[in-house]
């Protein structure tokens, strides 16, 4: 007797667009957890970016984002003058947005600030959750837009002096970077990350 086909498991809908890079995104970075200084940052940049924007509009520029602001070096970022940000502004490879290039180099201030202290990576972990959470949502209408972790974090984050850091843009930057495991249970990703986040050691400061 022939046994019954394993259903297939599918992306996140999400993902599912006819484009490679969003799947590759959501492959290979969406969900991971990890606690690298440079790619928090250059995240939580994005994800500000990103607000009233779709996901995919910036990481269409992320290239351009990287090269207009020096792969995201928050020392030289925290140094931009009236003359970079007029440069910015012209720069057709990202997003120009004066309120949110400011704000960028008031982040890079915030972040060099923050460092004299602790790491980013262990204040955002600290005041994420202090360890990643695995979801289980079967649909997308069951994954939510903000939690009160996120609401924590993103007062947190106002009080270091970052800005563009709402509640709903932290809480998409917790599931970009594993500190949320928000892939569906019927993605194969979810089951990929959880592993790697059960494996992951938060930082401390």
């Amino acid at each position: 007797m022939k046994p019954p086909e394993t259903a297939k498991l599918e992306r996140c809908p999400w993902a599912g667009i006819n484009d490679p890079l969003y799947a590759r995104y959501h492959d290979e970075e969406w969900g991971v957890p990890h606690a690298d200084e440079h790619r928090l940052f250059e995240k939580l940049v994005l994800e500000g970016f990103q607000s009233g924007l779709s996901w995919l509009t910036i990481l269409r520029k992320r290239d351009g984002f990287r090269r207009a602001f020096h792969d995201f070096d928050p020392a030289r970022i925290a140094c931009y003058t009236e003359e970079d940000v007029a440069r910015l502004m012209a720069d057709e490879s990202i997003v120009r947005n004066r309120l949110k290039v400011e704000a960028t180099i008031d982040n890079a201030k915030a972040y060099l600030a923050l460092r004299k202290t602790r790491t980013l990576a262990s204040f955002l972990w600290e005041h994420g959750g202090g360890t990643p959470q695995i979801n289980r949502a079967a649909a997308v209408g069951d994954v939510p837009a903000t939690t009160e972790v996120s609401l924590r974090l993103s007062k947190a984050l106002k009080k270091q002096g970052f800005r563009f850091v709402g509640p709903t843009t932290v809480y998409a930057f917790m599931q970009a970077t594993g500190m949320v495991n928000d892939h569906l249970v019927g993605c194969p990703r979810h089951a990929d990350c959880a592993k790697l986040q059960r494996a992951f050691v938060p930082p401390t400061s």
